[in-house]
């Protein structure tokens, strides 16, 4: 049983998905330790502090802070099979997993609610998990997302540890590993381009509702979820009839209204997006016998994930955002919302890999040329890289060339500081992009210099 008591090492486990799965381990009683490139390069990484004040003991990544003493070794999918600590483990003969595997064992021990989809699962399965919580449901949660109400001096956000058998889980098709979690119910929010083909992701959202054999709450709008879903699926909707369609529906600057079954919904977040994120979870809890009205009186309550639309300066004159947006169909739906915001906008965009920044040029390009208005400008910092061997075949250079060719305002801009420089050009900046932790601190950074400049 995976939950019985062990002394776990997670390696990589700086990371969003490994973090909360570390915290969520530690909660339950296990003795746990780990380590992370990303410390080793900076001491004064925000999560290395909160992990160690959880009792979680970090050392370098070396292969030195591994010893017989563990009765399992955690692996991050993006830490290389040549590294210290996996030929450690081995030498030692340490059981190991891989970070899917293991969370795959962890629900396997619940009764789960996997949260799938291609964008928005972070903030559904945060959403759901918060609910759940001020309901009185008393869940178990590991996500890829901060929920900011969850955060305290000693838990990221993204994990939470209840008393019931209820597991809600971010389900990510990233690494294939979907095909092998077995849930209870599950949810699909849409299906498009990310970190692979169409198709191929079909096919594991296939097997994802073939090992549930409870509801499956299914996004009606999507046109790739058509025909993927048998027909007993409970299906939400925006735009078509459905079990649990909007109705009436008010965007405002930063909140959206709504009716679901002549209930009143407020959501304190903005964007269409946040809508369909948020439909499913009343779905599930409808249900599950939770009435509409008490869904509605603590849905207005959430505030939201971490990165995900957060306003950093809003004085009515300035607008600095920050937001975790990286693929084209999320990067669309943060445009959207931003249209109904302001006339002009500076978006700053960090590509977040270059084997995905290869793999979605096109669909980046077509994004950017059909989003950007002629008062907006997009600037491009150069494609995050985290370290391994990669091939850098790509630049922010290639996707700023065409973008400028069909006639959108674009450039590359190599400095950081050269940006903060300039920051009197716009009113309005959106910075966003995935993986790179400090990419809210130089959002924070771009609010002070606005700040700076006073109203």
């Amino acid at each position: 049983m995976v939950l019985n008591p062990q002394r776990v090492f997670f390696s990589g486990v700086g990371g969003s998905g490994m973090s909360a799965i570390a915290c969520f381990i530690a909660d339950k009683g296990h003795m746990v330790a780990g380590s992370d490139r990303a410390f080793d390069q900076n001491p004064g990484h925000p999560v290395y502090g909160l992990l160690r004040s959880k009792g979680i003991s970090i050392v370098p990544q070396d292969g030195s802070g591994i010893d017989s003493s563990f009765d399992l070794a955690v692996f991050s999918t993006a830490v290389e099979p040549n590294q210290p600590e996996v030929i450690r483990a081995k030498s030692l003969g340490i059981p190991m997993k891989t970070r899917p595997e293991y969370l795959a064992d962890i629900a396997r021990a619940f009764r789960t609610i996997a949260v799938a989809g291609t964008s928005g699962k972070s903030t559904t399965a945060g959403m759901l998990a918060f609910l759940m919580e001020r309901l009185g449901m008393k869940p178990n949660f590991i996500g890829g997302g901060r929920v900011k109400q969850f955060m305290t001096a000693q838990n990221p956000g993204n994990s939470l540890s209840g008393d019931s058998d209820l597991f809600v889980m971010e389900a990510c098709e990233s690494d294939g590993a979907i095909v092998n979690y077995m849930p209870v119910h599950s949810i699909l929010l849409n299906l498009d381009l990310d970190h692979h083909p169409v198709e191929k992701t079909a096919g594991m959202f296939s097997a994802l509702i073939k090992n549930t054999p409870g509801m499956v709450i299914v996004n009606e709008d999507d046109r790739n979820l058509k025909g993927l879903v048998p027909g007993e699926a409970i299906r939400f909707s925006a735009e078509h009839p459905s079990d649990f369609s909007a109705e009436d529906i008010v965007q405002k600057d930063l909140s959206i209204e709504f009716s679901v079954r002549s209930a009143r919904f407020t959501l304190s977040i903005p964007g269409k997006h946040n809508l369909y994120n948020a439909l499913p979870c009343i779905a599930f809890l409808h249900e599950m016998g939770v009435p509409l009205k008490d869904i509605s009186f603590h849905l207005r309550e959430f505030e939201g994930i971490e990165r995900r639309f957060d306003i950093h300066l809003n004085n009515g004159k300035y607008l600095v955002i920050d937001d975790y947006a990286h693929n084209p169909h999320k990067i669309s739906s943060l445009m959207e919302t931003m249209k109904y915001l302001r006339e002009a906008v500076c978006y700053i965009f960090q590509p977040h890999g270059f084997a995905p920044t290869r793999t979605m040029k096109k669909e980046y390009i077509e994004t950017f040329v059909h989003n950007l208005r002629n008062s907006d400008h997009l600037i491009l910092l150069p494609i995050f890289y985290a370290g391994g061997t990669v091939s850098k075949d790509i630049a922010s250079q290639d996707l700023a060339k065409e973008i400028r060719s069909m006639g959108k305002s674009a450039e590359v801009v190599e400095r950081r500081k050269s940006i903060l420089d300039r920051m009197g050009e716009w009113d309005t900046c959106v910075i966003f992009g995935a993986r790179d932790e400090t990419l809210s601190d130089f959002a924070k950074r771009c609010a002070q210099a606005l700040r700076a400049r006073g109203t």
